[in-house]
């Protein structure tokens, strides 16, 4: 494999910052999963397409230019005004709104996690929430188990950056269900899934059987 440069080094930079792989990103462009792959790492195609481009310069919040559009070219498309993704860098932050539910219910099984969308955070507000430097992405709570203090629909920020660990809500997943609740550690080796709706008992889990994606750390929902 040849060294990275350019905008194939950048869009590499942005997926890694960004926690979407690849092929991922392929999806969200209505490619197949490769597509991005071959183009980071073979050269192949040696630009990306006009459209392709665009796309992921909105969901990573920024310019065309750092993923090879010229500047003459973003004037003519956008007759003479600059286009939404060029935001001032490190001003924003988009956060990828993955196709998973984590189920504040009975449990759901995880669709592929293939960024659809994203949110457009303040660097600043997040630094002053300190969650500069966290790896997040949102989801949606599905079920009721978490109410009131999670209702379904709700999309809730996750942070999947290692950290040792403290109770509090996080998702997680045991076998095969994707869930939030909040956890406790029970000690020795154990842990307890507990719901905010008191209709649901709690669940005691040894920690080999779950798997802390993240610390949920913000929600939004309707009013």
């Amino acid at each position: 494999m040849d060294d990275l440069s350019g905008e194939r080094a950048r869009l590499m930079e942005l997926s890694q910052q960004n926690g979407a792989s690849l092929a991922s990103l392929s999806a969200m462009i209505g490619r197949n999963p490769s597509y991005l792959q071959q183009f980071v790492r073979k050269g192949s195609p040696r630009k990306l397409e006009e459209q392709d481009r665009r796309k992921l310069a909105e969901f990573f919040g920024v310019p065309e230019t750092e993923l090879g559009a010229s500047e003459a070219g973003i004037k003519d498309i956008s007759y003479g005004a600059a286009p939404a993704a060029t935001t001032s860098r490190g001003q924003w932050v988009d956060v990828p709104r993955l196709d998973v539910g984590a189920s504040a219910g009975p449990g759901a099984l995880p669709d592929a996690e293939v960024p659809f969308d994203a949110f457009r955070f303040s660097a600043r507000w997040l630094r002053e929430q300190g969650l500069e430097g966290a790896k997040l992405s949102a989801i949606t709570v599905e079920g009721d188990s978490m109410e009131p203090l999670l209702r379904d629909g709700d999309e809730i920020l996750v942070d999947r950056a290692p950290r040792a660990f403290r109770d509090g809500v996080h998702v997680v997943r045991l076998g095969d269900t994707v869930m939030v609740k909040r956890v406790a550690s029970q000690g020795a080796g154990r842990f307890a899934l507990l719901s905010q709706n008191l209709a649901y008992p709690p669940v005691d889990v040894a920690a080999e059987d779950l798997e802390i994606i993240g610390r949920v750390v913000w929600k939004g929902g309707r009013i």
